[in-house]
This record gives C-alpha cells, sequence and structure tokens, in this order.
C-alpha cells in the first residue's frame, strides 16, 4: 500500500489513479494468505485527504477480512465529509447500500461490488 500511495501522488489524473488501485487490489488477491498482511502494514505516505481515507478504509477492510486489528496508522485517516468517488446518482445509492462498515468508518462511499470488480 505504501507503493500505491507513490504512484497516487506521482499521478494527477483521477482515472489513472482508480486504475492504480483496481491494480493493486487484482494484485492483492493473488498474495499468499500469510504475506497479505505486510501489504498494509507500513504507513504510506499522504497524497491528499480522500485518497489518504481510501487508503487507510482498505487497509482496515483488507485487515478485517483476514480477522485481524487495522494498522494503527488507518485510525487518523477519516474524512469529515463523506466523499462519493461516483458522480451518477445510481452508484452513489448503490454504494450507501453496499460500502462495507470500514470505508464508511472513514467516509468514503465505495461499493463492495465496485472493489469485488476491481
Amino acid at each position: 500500500m505504501a507503493d500505491l500511495a507513490v504512484r497516487l501522488a506521482g499521478q494527477h489524473d483521477d482515472k489513472v489513479r482508480w486504475k492504480y488501485v483496481w491494480e493493486f487490489l487484482e494484485e492483492y488477491r493473488w498474495e499468499p494468505v500469510d504475506a497479505k498482511p505486510r501489504l498494509f502494514r507500513d504507513e504510506p505516505d499522504r497524497v491528499g485527504e480522500q485518497w489518504d481515507a481510501l487508503l487507510a478504509a482498505l487497509a482496515e477492510h483488507l485487515a478485517a477480512q483476514l480477522d485481524l486489528a487495522p494498522p494503527s496508522w488507518s485510525r487518523s485517516r477519516v474524512l469529515a465529509t463523506p466523499w462519493f468517488p461516483s458522480h451518477l446518482p445510481s452508484k452513489r445509492m448503490e454504494a450507501l447500500v453496499w460500502a462495507p462498515a470500514a470505508l464508511r468508518k472513514h467516509g468514503v462511499f465505495l461499493s463492495s461490488r465496485d472493489l469485488e470488480a476491481a
């Protein structure tokens, strides 16, 4: 995830940033279970408030899937105003219904279906 943050920071086109996130999630799926925790253990550099919250939310979500505590660095990265990455009303409604608890906690409203489709 620290490497993902570096890639996100070097890119200002949100479409490309999302491709990096989806690429990370796809590569994560193929990692051996015992190697997965190290991918979100180290604190990533700051990228920007919304992206920082997204990285924290993803780290907490992935940790929960492994029945682990979230990394300590993720606790402070919470948005004061909810972020709906999609501007489509249908995707916003889907995110309200299907956003995983960890993402909601951090103020990021992205559907679990979007995370699985990555």
